[in-house]
């Protein structure tokens, strides 16, 4: 099972998606790709994720060029400047969602306010990538 996961730019909300549904099953191969990729992660994602047990520091940013060729049984946009300039996987992509979360890093106020952005975003992405599992993945994989 092959998934991409894509964000503008690939520094937060898909590298968190790409963590959390990586967790579920090692099996999976789990990828994630930025529209205009920013070539880092962002920071706080990284120690959020950390927070939730799940190492993301070794992540890399990549623009979704590098993924245009492949074939992929889902392609997932987390993002809507993604869902809007997603580009076509012609013939390459069995399903395409989106499934779109706010953006953390956008957050303004005190530190502790940005902080808790950025684990109010992790943790929605953790339960609907864990729905997403359980309802189209892991029944395409006990059917194998």
């Amino acid at each position: 099972m092959r998934i991409l996961i894509l964000c503008t730019g690939n520094s937060c909300r898909s590298q968190m998606a790409h963590g959390f549904l990586q967790s579920f099953n090692k099996e999976l191969t789990v990828c994630s790709a930025g529209t205009a990729a920013s070539g880092k992660l962002n920071e706080e994602a990284v120690t959020a994720m950390a927070e939730a047990e799940i190492d993301i520091s070794h992540y890399t940013s990549d623009p979704v060029d590098i993924y245009l060729g492949q074939e992929w049984d889902y392609v997932i946009t987390v993002c809507g400047g993604a869902n809007e300039s997603c580009p076509a996987f012609i013939g390459k992509v069995k399903h395409r969602l989106h499934i779109g979360f706010d953006d953390p890093s956008h957050a303004i106020g005190t530190t502790e306010f940005i902080k808790s952005e950025f684990i109010r975003v992790r943790d929605e992405i953790r339960a609907r990538f864990y729905e997403f599992y359980i309802q189209r993945i892991l029944p395409t994989i006990n059917e194998e």
